[in-house]
């Protein structure tokens, strides 16, 4: 039965900026082609498309990943039924215990317990706890409350959400709750050789300036790294097991547009307020596929040099589109179909592999792919 395999590959220049630092607070970066490159973390970009799919899709269709989920579950409990409130933490822990969710205590003294690690849960599987406990309590009308566990691990894998669904879930713990994760994201590196730059800087304080028997010097001095770059980013979905995570074809489609929107338009977002450097990319070029997603980084293993003519951008989608045409080639890949966009002539040369669009078109077109091919394989 054939695949259904959706790849995106992005360029995307970054002016001054240090959007994903590491411990020191600089930009990360990684040897590739023998040459220091700008890296950005595919953690970093994940998080990005999440907080993207909230203007994409509906709450009820997405998750909340956190540690304290007595209290997220508490919440919801009181939610449901004020009448349980004064209890909705004990019902909360009740139901996590029997779900298998181990819980430690917090940190915050009187705080209610927590999982020892960050617990992703659609909102659905949350409402879903909450009504058993709430049911559970009601059936021991001030008893001991008694919850099947059997049936609270069938409420925390059911419905699972768009991005549980994208991203997977692990839980070393009880593995019979892990979701495959259906998308992968690749940190993401620049297509040159980059060195690490540094920002002196002083900040007046203003209170002290008006002071005339004051100093005017300054009242903070420091230095802040970044560097500036244009970033092949990749990332891929297998439609097949994202349909099985979310059991739903239209959700399917909505999550693959969402995803697909969401990946190529957002942005971390570290030290925005210094950098102000927030682009969109310069060529995206999205690939189906149904043998294998295939990363094109090889196209920068020799790093693009200052010498190039026709200047780094251009250049990194020529080398772009070569690539591609010489792996299909080498390999026999057949694409099902691919869509090309981005600003002026460019981008010209992904047209001789994928058809030259808009986003909003590719998106469009991709959702009734995904569809069509769901359903033909129903």
């Amino acid at each position: 039965m054939p695949r259904t395999i959706v790849d995106i590959h992005v360029l995307q220049t970054v002016p001054p900026s240090n959007i994903n630092r590491d411990d020191t607070g600089s930009p990360k970066t990684a040897t590739y082609g023998g040459a220091r490159r700008a890296r950005v973390s595919s953690q970093a970009w994940k998080r990005a498309t999440r907080d993207a799919f909230a203007d994409l899709l509906d709450r009820n269709e997405l998750g909340v990943r956190t540690k304290r989920v007595v209290e997220l579950v508490a919440d919801e409990i009181a939610k449901q039924d004020p009448s349980f409130a004064d209890r909705a933490e004990e019902l909360s822990t009740a139901v996590l215990a029997a779900a298998g969710v181990k819980l430690t205590a917090a940190r915050k003294k009187d705080a209610p317990q927590e999982s020892g690690f960050l617990l992703f849960l659609s909102n659905r599987q949350v409402a879903g706890l909450a009504e058993l406990a709430i049911n559970a309590a009601r059936e021991a009308d001030g008893g001991a409350v008694k919850i099947a566990s059997k049936e609270a691990k069938t409420r925390a894998d059911q419905e699972n959400s768009v991005d549980v669904s994208l991203f997977g879930r692990m839980v070393a713990d009880q593995t019979d709750l892990n979701v495959e994760a259906a998308a992968q994201v690749a940190h993401a590196l620049s297509v040159h050789e980059v060195a690490t730059e540094f920002d002196y800087f002083t900040a007046v304080d203003d209170h002290k300036k008006a002071d005339e028997e004051e100093d005017a010097g300054a009242g903070m001095i420091g230095a802040v790294e970044f560097n500036s770059s244009t970033l092949y980013r990749y990332a891929t979905v297998d439609v097949d097991q994202l349909e099985e995570n979310l059991g739903n074809t239209d959700v399917t489609r909505r999550a693959v547009e969402a995803f697909t929107r969401a990946f190529i338009t957002s942005m971390p977002t570290g030290k925005q307020n210094t950098f102000a450097n927030r682009t969109l990319p310069d060529a995206v070029l999205v690939i189906v596929r149904e043998t294998q997603p295939i990363n094109l980084v090889g196209a920068y293993e020799d790093a693009i040099t200052a010498e190039e003519k026709a200047g780094r951008i251009a250049t990194a989608i020529q080398r772009l589109a070569t690539h591609a045409t010489e792996q299909h080639e080498a390999f026999d890949e057949r694409p099902v179909t691919a869509w090309a966009f981005g600003g002026g002539d460019r981008v010209d040369p992904l047209s001789e592999i994928a058809e030259r669009s808009t986003i909003g078109a590719t998106v469009r077109a991709l959702g009734e792919l995904v569809a069509g091919r769901l359903a033909a394989t129903a």
